[in-house]
């Protein structure tokens, strides 16, 4: 979002630096009429507070060029929780610094920073006070690891814990389906990790009620708050839903193989897909249909009108091929949108297109 003409200069070269969709938009002062719109390929609005409120909760990251201050006062009515708002970073009009505002670790505004910093020459401003003093905080490690912190007040902990010259031991469900990768990430990223049975995820024995730990289990087996120990932190697995779309009579093997490099792209293999996902047009498609048994997860068809709402809401690009044979223009997006559901999500791989397939990959939030 930008306000002045060097503003819009800047956003359209940040948009040349990333791979990704980016959306941006200006004040109409800057863009008058449809055609100028058109031309510098532009959203406008009248006021900034009304197109950030209307379109907060629809995009992953937020980008302000403009003043800090500004971008404070505007967001302000808007922050929710660190766990699900987006991620906000703000560049000064000349580009000479970009600001990591909001949602720096479980969000991914730092690393954000860094990549848009990094391609545009500016200079990254991070204050979270782990980033300063170079430690891995957990809650970055979870985003990573597509994994969800619980509970909050946890983090804080942790990450004081750390500062203060802690270290940080894990402990690992080796029940759960992907232990041994976790363990394998974790120890890549220097962190001491073990894994063990159930029972012992929560004992603390006396001597070790000052180490911190963190615990990766299942969502199930969550303790009440008023029976986790002071010194752990849960992480429990984020469900990740692949959305597909393909052409008419696609074979199941194009469809696999689609899935296969989309979760090797996001450094995983298809085993971590919890839920498939797409439009009601393709119920009866057979290639979809085998990857679900093939996989055994469920696939989930959902009805056009519902997925329109959710390209509103997300501002999802379409396609005008595809709209014109199914009646919506993103399919793969929008049914892992529908998919996630009240809990909302995290695009891991936006509609890639593989094939006679396409395919997008989220992580539930």
């Amino acid at each position: 979002m930008a306000l002045t003409e060097q503003g819009l200069q800047l956003a359209q070269a940040i948009r040349q630096c990333l791979d990704q969709y980016v959306d941006i938009y200006v004040s109409e002062k800057l863009a008058p009429d449809e055609a100028s719109r058109k031309k510098l390929q532009v959203h406008t609005f009248h006021k900034l507070s009304e197109a950030v409120e209307s379109n907060f909760t629809a995009y992953e990251g937020l980008i302000f060029v403009m003043a800090t201050g500004i971008v404070v006062r505007t967001l302000a009515p808007l922050l929710k929780d660190k766990l699900t708002d987006p991620a906000v970073v703000v560049f000064d009009e000349q580009g000479k610094h970009g600001i990591s505002l909001l949602s720096g670790h479980v969000g991914g505004a730092n690393e954000l920073t860094r990549q848009l910093c990094q391609a545009i020459g500016a200079g990254p401003v991070i204050t979270t006070a782990t980033d300063v003093n170079e430690l891995l905080a957990p809650d970055v490690l979870a985003t990573r690891l597509g994994l969800r912190p619980w509970p909050k007040v946890r983090i804080k902990t942790l990450n004081a814990g750390l500062l203060a010259g802690k270290k940080i031991h894990w402990r690992i469900d080796r029940t759960l389906p992907h232990s041994v990768f976790y363990k394998r990430k974790l120890e890549q990223y220097g962190q001491a990790a073990d894994l063990c049975v159930t029972s012992q995820l929560l004992a603390v024995i006396p001597e070790e009620r000052e180490q911190l730990e963190v615990v990766i289990m299942s969502e199930v087996n969550l303790p009440e708050l008023s029976n986790l120990p002071a010194n752990i932190l849960c992480l429990t697995p984020r469900k990740l839903i692949a959305g597909v779309g393909c052409r008419k009579g696609t074979p199941a093997a194009l469809v696999m193989s689609a899935l296969d490099m989309a979760c090797r792209m996001i450094g995983r293999d298809r085993s971590f897909i919890d839920e498939l996902a797409s439009t009601i047009v393709k119920r009866h498609e057979a290639g979809i249909i085998y990857a679900g048994d093939s996989l055994v997860r469920p696939v989930k068809f959902y009805e056009n009108d519902k997925m329109s709402h959710m390209i509103e809401a997300h501002q999802l690009e379409e396609s005008a091929f595809v709209r014109k044979h199914i009646g919506i223009g993103n399919v793969c997006e929008a049914a892992a949108y529908c998919s996630a559901g009240e809990r909302g999500g995290r695009l891991a791989l936006r509609k890639t297109k593989f094939e006679k397939v396409t395919v997008a990959l989220l992580w539930e939030k």
